[in-house]
């Protein structure tokens, strides 16, 4: 009985592996995993034990990445029609636009105006506290219609933008003091947690459903900085091209083209990653493999200049925030590469170039924490003091047991899942700190 369950359970991530190639529909993965049990089935009977034989049958299915291009060449309507056709109908009518496209140009449009009004009515101060709130809840209805998710959980959806936008308001903060500052970076990155509950569909205890909410927000991010580089190339070169004319475009570029551009990419580029996902995913393994030994290289070439430079102590303010955020991104790198990986291929040198970024990161967080802890001794604690420490004690946690997991499973020891669902599950972990940094840190240092 427990060979069945494992057998099942082996069965269902390689049909859940399968389901992510977007260009294979439910009916071929379906077709594929009848094809997958007669394997096993006649591996079993010839005398395999029931995991080889299942270890067997998937290498004969064959690569499911060359399965995924190969549906890809074949059924091509599958990949780029579908951003504005839709399939012809079951009739044999005919195609006609996609509602979702639709639906995608409402919300986008729905938050430039909102953007658009928030910069002809707020101060400059008023609107980099709100600038969150404008736009991400257009974000998160999409996914919300898309997902189709219940009534309780739109209406569920809608208190932590409401709250945030009652904190930020009613708070009494002094005038570009230290907490404004950091409720207003916090707040974008707490609010990204309820887009995450949309995306899932409600389905936030899933390891499998947070995971896939991880490769969003990394290919979201490589979408919106591409919408972001050809939009500037774009409006430069017209700009430049009114110039020659002797026509100045420039306010209707600020006035208009940005707000509207800036707040339509970000709903843009999240549809554009719903509807290319599998183009985006081969990418993923270039960018992680690209990246990955750049920033291990970085990071040693730091911890040699500590070294050589004299006390940590000492250091710059300015360079102790600007390391802070190069653990942020190793920590984004390192989860995007997770999420782009094979969990049931043997470890490779990228899996122990791995174990140097984090281990460099995890020397370089110490000597962070070290710095901050001196000078909050000897001058006290600040806001800013606070918000970094915690941060650097958050990523120390998730760092270290990183190291421990992905050394387990280079020895052997551990399988890669356990790194994955480590991930998964501490994801929160850091909803929770932003949280905290927008609703707990103001009134604590009297918004000072």
């Amino acid at each position: 009985m427990d060979t069945d369950k494992e057998l099942e359970s082996q069965i269902g991530q390689w049909r859940g592996y399968v389901e992510r190639r977007h260009a294979i529909s439910s009916a071929d993965t379906d077709e594929m995993e009848d094809h997958l049990r007669d394997q096993i089935s006649d591996l079993s009977a010839a005398g395999l034990k029931t995991d080889e034989a299942f270890l067997v049958a998937v290498k004969r299915m064959g690569n499911v990445d060359d399965i995924s291009r190969e549906f890809a060449r074949e059924h091509s309507d599958r990949l780029w029609k579908q951003l504005v056709l839709l399939p012809a109908a079951p009739d044999g009518g005919r195609t006609r636009p996609t509602r979702e496209l639709f639906v995608v140009l409402g919300f986008a449009v729905g938050a430039a105006l909102v953007l658009k009004a928030g910069l002809a009515t707020l101060d400059e101060q008023d609107l980099a506290r709100n600038v969150s709130l404008f736009v991400l809840p257009f974000l998160t209805g999409y996914f919300a219609w898309k997902r189709k998710v219940t009534h309780r959980l739109a209406a569920a959806l809608v208190v932590p933008f409401a709250l945030a936008a009652v904190l930020l308001n009613v708070f009494p903060f002094v005038s570009n003091g230290s907490t404004e500052v950091i409720a207003a970076i916090h707040t974008p990155i707490a609010l990204w947690f309820a887009v995450g509950v949309a995306y899932v569909g409600g389905q936030w205890r899933s390891d499998r459903r947070r995971m896939d909410f991880i490769r969003f927000t990394g290919e979201w991010v490589v979408y919106l900085t591409l919408l972001a580089l050809g939009g500037g190339v774009l409006i430069g070169l017209t700009v430049n091209a009114f110039d020659a004319l002797g026509l100045s475009v420039e306010w209707v570029v600020e006035d208009w083209v940005l707000p509207f551009g800036a707040a339509g990419a970000v709903i843009v580029a999240a549809w554009l990653v719903e509807a290319k996902q599998n183009v985006v995913e081969n990418i993923a393994p270039v960018l992680t493999r690209v990246f990955t030994p750049l920033t291990t290289l970085m990071l040693l070439v730091l911890l040699v200049a500590f070294a050589t430079t004299g006390s940590v102590v000492d250091v710059d303010r300015n360079l102790l925030i600007l390391m802070d955020l190069i653990l942020v991104v190793v920590l984004g790198l390192l989860l995007y590469a997770i999420s782009a990986r094979d969990p049931y291929l043997p470890p490779d040198l990228f899996d122990r170039l791995q174990l140097v970024l984090v281990a460099s990161a995890l020397a370089v967080d110490l000597l962070m924490l070290f710095a901050m802890l001196t000078r909050i001794a000897e001058f006290g604690f600040t806001p800013n003091k606070v918000a970094a420490l915690g941060m650097n004690l958050v990523l120390l946690v998730n760092l270290t047991w990183s190291a421990v997991l992905i050394l387990g499973f280079l020895r052997g020891r551990r399988e890669f899942g356990s790194t994955e669902r480590w991930q998964t599950r501490y994801l929160p972990v850091f909803g929770v700190w932003a949280a905290l940094m927008v609703g707990v840190l103001p009134p604590l240092f009297d918004f000072a």
